[in-house]
């Protein structure tokens, strides 16, 4: 594509605060910024030039934002598929594609495309029904975590087995909906690759940060890992081996499970900017957000060399009612805009440079 010139229009879908750091990118790099979503204050309509409120089923809504904007992109992956094709069917390029939004929505259908290329996932079940349940966890040793296959995040839509007296309020938990059981993993830490793909096919990735998560929520990431240099260099190959895979334009970020010998297990993929790359922009040359951009104006990928080691800690319900006078002065605060504080809520981050880089 030919590279978008300051003044374009870029168009987001979806209103959260992944949305907000990308129009603030976005507009940092001379770009004006739509925002298509149906919440009527949400945070990043609240910085962006126009704000297209409606439901992602209104077509004629959705025809006039994407011809408004040069190029249109996504937030989050819960956009309805219908929206995007909507948005594709007037000729207004969409990044990333339909196939990175499809097969990031259905569990079932993202493990079995890692696995068709080459990257390793945990083994798992599909579950239509309680009484799949289980033999499935007989044939996964006789512990798993049963995942709807559709619409979980930070948690959501997953209950623990560790044995058959668990199946009956397991599935209840997950609302009887559509599933995959996955194996246990008995694993030694999560990382995270995040990585960007041009329309030109040119990738660029960032050092892999170590993953902490409470209550199914990401808490801090942390770099470097502390992992062999062998471990971290086979992840993001492996993210670069998706991207290209997908024709992916953007952002997208690869979650592993490491093992104690340190092979790597794929736990799933984000296809966007993402939580555990939220570090990048205090600690590298280039930060996730302005490399979306980038990628999806066209133009050339910015330097992902980490300047600073780095922790990001997730500020969530009322730990995001920070007193800013507090931070010190190695540390960068970026709060989300959102008006109530929520427990499970993502709030805000504090990324915490720890020094210049050492490894």
């Amino acid at each position: 594509m030919t590279a978008l010139p300051p003044g374009a229009v870029i168009g987001i879908l979806g209103g959260g605060q992944l949305g907000r750091m990308l129009a603030n990118a976005a507009s940092q790099l001379g770009f004006d910024v739509h925002v298509f979503c149906p919440e009527s204050d949400a945070p990043a309509a609240r910085v962006a030039m126009k704000h297209w409120q409606a439901d992602y089923s209104v077509s004629e809504a959705l025809t006039g934002f994407a011809r408004a904007c040069d190029v249109v992109t996504l937030e989050f992956e819960n956009i309805p598929v219908g929206a995007v094709e909507a948005i594709v069917a007037t000729g207004t390029p969409l990044h990333p594609g339909a196939k990175s939004l499809a097969l990031s929505q259905d569990r079932a259908d993202e493990k079995a495309f890692l696995q068709s290329i080459g990257i390793a996932t945990a083994d798992f079940r599909i579950i239509d029904a309680e009484a799949d349940i289980a033999p499935a966890l007989g044939a996964l040793g006789g512990k798993g975590v049963l995942k709807t296959r559709r619409d979980g995040y930070d948690g959501k839509g997953q209950a623990w087995l560790k044995n058959e007296a668990d199946i009956t309020v397991g599935w209840e938990t997950v609302g009887r909906a559509p599933c995959v059981l996955e194996a246990a993993i008995a694993f030694q830490c999560e990382i995270s690759v995040v990585v960007a793909r041009s329309s030109t096919g040119e990738t660029a990735s960032w050092a892999p940060p170590r993953n902490v998560h409470e209550d199914g929520i990401l808490a801090r990431s942390t770099v470097p890992s502390g992992l062999d240099q062998t471990v971290e260099s086979e992840a993001r190959r492996q993210a670069v081996m998706l991207v290209d895979a997908l024709g992916h334009v953007g952002v997208l970020t690869l979650e592993f499970f490491v093992m104690a010998d340190g092979r790597l297990i794929a736990n799933e993929f984000a296809p966007r900017v993402h939580n555990s790359g939220h570090w990048t922009p205090e600690a590298c040359q280039t930060g996730q957000f302005e490399q979306h951009i980038r990628a999806i104006a066209g133009w050339k990928l910015g330097d992902t060399h980490r300047l600073f080691d780095a922790e990001m800690i997730n500020l969530i319900g009322k730990a995001g009612l920070i007193d800013p006078s507090s931070l010190a002065a190695n540390e960068t605060l970026t709060l989300y805009g959102k008006r109530e504080a929520r427990a499970g809520r993502k709030m805000g981050h504090i990324t915490r440079r720890v020094g210049p880089r050492k490894d």
